[in-house]
């Protein structure tokens, strides 16, 4: 019992501590253009901790997140539109006359009440996540074939994206004018977004935390580490897989909404593949199995894409790739498996008589008997 009020009064410190500095610190000694990059990377690093519960707990390797991504960002660019060609008494947006459109297509329509917006960003992520995650999982695919298939899928919808000018084409969606009646050109509302994306991060970061750690957290451990005995047991590891699978598709959803209106313009190149492997990059880079390395390792691959892709545009993708391979075959726990091994060398140089503890920087959990 002891231990349980601890571990909730270290995590409850933890998120009074994030609380403080997303909240205070950033927004006093940050101007307002890096406040805006911060929330920009704080988009990333939603996707990440779903990103983390799929892949870091449940052994699946996710390389199609931009589609989730990309549907979240353009089903709130797509009311953003509308709400700015009603308020200029225009039938279609703007980009629409400009091609020659001069009648709303079907499916905008719904999309001009935000009540309708914001449900479908929560909801039809997680049911297309549904949908893929049956038809994949209760076939039994996994490992490289799932990470293939699921690559292929981001790829076929920034294609289809590119050809569709009814919603932008390549040049996707831009030049919105408010969000929910704010003008986004008053930097108070430009701070306002930034708020949104601290809250909607640490709120994600909560929920994934009460998953970890509850009966059917343990039990997606458990399909990572040993499926065929999880299915021995009467569980079906394919219903285990799809739960984790759509909490991340609707995380990365939330995720691109959020993104739309902070950085002001969602495209086919902002969803395709390589976006999706670099928010793989910063899961991988941070932790993939802890609660917070997939948020630090996103915010900190993105934070050094912008910072040494000015100075070194050619050689960034190639030191991206390499700090990659290097985690992956060196580090398999990321960052935040440095913590453990630090506490484990400190202890050995204390006691130096005493046997060496096996270093592992992550844990593994397992089935209970």
């Amino acid at each position: 019992m002891k231990l349980l009020h601890h571990s909730w009064i270290r995590t409850l410190g933890g998120f009074v501590l994030g609380a403080a500095v997303l909240f205070g610190l950033a927004p006093a000694v940050l101007s307002d253009f890096r406040l805006g990059l911060l929330a920009k990377f704080l988009c990333f690093a939603v996707i990440g901790v779903g990103i983390g519960l799929a892949w870091g707990r449940g052994g699946m390797l996710t390389l199609g997140q931009g589609v989730f991504f990309g549907l979240g960002a353009y089903l709130m660019a797509m009311h953003m539109q509308l709400a700015d060609a009603a308020k200029q008494h225009q039938k279609v947006p703007e980009f629409m006359q400009i091609a020659g459109i001069d009648v709303l297509p079907g499916y905008w329509q719904p999309f001009a009440s935000a009540p309708v917006t914001l449900i479908a960003i929560l909801v039809l992520p997680g049911l297309l996540a549904a949908v893929l995650g049956y038809g994949v999982f209760k076939r039994r695919v996994k490992g490289a074939y799932f990470a293939i298939l699921s690559q292929a899928l981001t790829a076929a919808m920034a294609i289809l994206l590119t050809g569709q000018q009814s919603i932008g084409g390549f040049t996707g969606l831009s030049d919105f004018h408010a969000f929910f009646g704010y003008r986004l050109s008053d930097p108070v509302n430009r701070r306002m977004l930034f708020f949104i994306a601290a809250a909607t991060l640490l709120v994600v970061l909560a929920a994934a935390r009460q998953l970890m750690h509850s009966r059917y957290g343990e039990l997606l451990v458990a399909v990572r580490d040993q499926e065929e005995r999880v299915r021995f047991l009467g569980y079906d590891p394919a219903n285990v897989k799809i739960v984790a699978f759509v909490v991340a598709a609707m995380f990365a959803g939330i995720a691109g909404a959020l993104f739309t209106p902070i950085v002001g313009i969602i495209s086919p190149a902002d969803i395709g593949v390589v976006p999706s492997i670099v928010f793989l990059i910063g899961v991988a880079i941070g932790g993939r199995t802890t609660l917070l390395g997939p948020a630090l390792g996103a915010i900190g691959v993105a934070w050094a894409q912008t910072t040494f892709s000015e100075q070194f545009p050619s050689g960034w993708t190639y030191l991206q790739g390499a700090l990659f391979i290097v985690v992956v075959g060196f580090v398999p726990a990321g960052f935040a498996g440095f913590g453990p091994l630090a506490r484990q060398l400190a202890q050995r140089l204390r006691k130096p008589g005493a046997p060496a503890a096996p270093v592992t920087a992550a844990p593994e959990e397992k089935v209970p008997a």
